[in-house]
């Protein structure tokens, strides 16, 4: 779906810290990413190189990808501190990706955050900057837990190979990516508390990763009430077949988010298999595909690019298919 008025926005500096640069620049076609739908509209903001933390000092990288790719602000951040936000989305993607081989051979070279003032998180699909992954975020003022947790979400979704032109989410499996990426996100949230107890990026702040550590929490009990709900206690590959037509038209529904929990636990069961999102994605059809053809692809790709095959394997197991 095409926006019929593509964006256009104004760069302006922040601090001695962030790049400013004058001038606007006009999108050319656009594609709307809706797994969540969304409207794209405000100003350009700032340009940040990589953002530093001690506790992750080891994650940088020389090679140009998802981890080290600059990031830029852009959107409506006035009603927030745009520098501040930056440390948050930094660190976030620190906690998310350090530690974590970046596989996929599609690497974007600029990450941008655009904040929305209304309309769910999603990525934006465009052609216009081809190397540029565009994620949209809409938070209230200095929500930091729910900043970190939906742009956790997001590059989730970039990570997994969903942020270019011809990353059109489909039915059946747009399901199984959102559970994947949302406990993708979760995971993050958790390294994100224990960082910022131990090295809170603004003063005096350390308190404030229990806060974090809160919101994570109540994710958590929530999505396991839905799969009490749902039969999750019977296992996975009940629940699948028991709910499967209502499962495969959703999005991020209430199925994907219990899902999510299983995809976690397994991430903490084994943490090298989160490498294994990077693969996703990589064959014709995407998501559009059946499970198991999903899944068997998933494998495929895996192999391709020598990643850790756990999680697709561990699912097909689970899933039965």
């Amino acid at each position: 779906m095409a926006d019929p008025s593509p964006p256009k926005w104004n760069k302006y500096g922040i601090g001695d810290n962030f790049l400013a640069e004058a001038g606007a620049r006009a999108g050319s076609k656009r594609t709307r990413l809706c797994r969540r739908t969304f409207l794209l509209a405000g100003t350009f903001g700032v340009i940040s190189p990589f953002v530093d933390s001690p506790s992750f000092a080891r994650g940088r990288t020389d090679r140009v990808n998802l981890l080290s790719a600059p990031i830029e602000l852009s959107g409506n951040w006035d009603h927030m501190i745009p520098a501040a936000a930056m440390k948050v989305v930094g660190r976030m993607r620190l906690a998310c990706l350090t530690g974590v081989r970046l596989v996929s051979d599609r690497q974007p070279t600029v990450l941008r955050v655009d904040e929305h003032l209304f309309g769910p998180p999603a990525v934006w699909l465009h052609a216009a900057e081809p190397t540029t992954a565009w994620v949209i975020v809409d938070i209230g003022e200095r929500d930091w837990s729910k900043l970190a947790y939906q742009f956790g979400h997001e590059l989730g979704h970039v990570l997994a190979n969903s942020w270019r032109f011809d990353a059109r989410p489909a039915r059946p499996c747009q399901w199984l990516e959102e559970a994947i990426v949302e406990a993708f996100s979760i995971r993050g949230l958790g390294k994100l508390a224990e960082d910022w107890k131990r090295n809170p990026p603004f003063p005096n702040d350390n308190a404030f990763g229990d806060a974090i550590a809160k919101y994570r929490q109540n994710i958590i009990d929530r999505y396991s009430q839905l799969g009490r709900e749902q039969g999750m206690a019977e296992g996975l590959a009940a629940w699948l077949r028991n709910n499967r037509a209502v499962i495969e038209a959703s999005a991020l529904g209430p199925f994907a988010k219990a899902a999510s929990l299983t995809i976690l636990a397994e991430y903490e069961r084994r943490p090298k298999c989160v490498e294994a999102l990077g693969a996703l994605n990589r064959w014709k059809g995407r998501t559009a595909v059946p499970i198991d053809a999903y899944l068997r692809s998933w494998v495929e790709s895996c192999a391709q690019l020598a990643a850790d095959s756990y999680l697709p394997v561990r699912l097909q197991e689970l899933l039965r298919v």
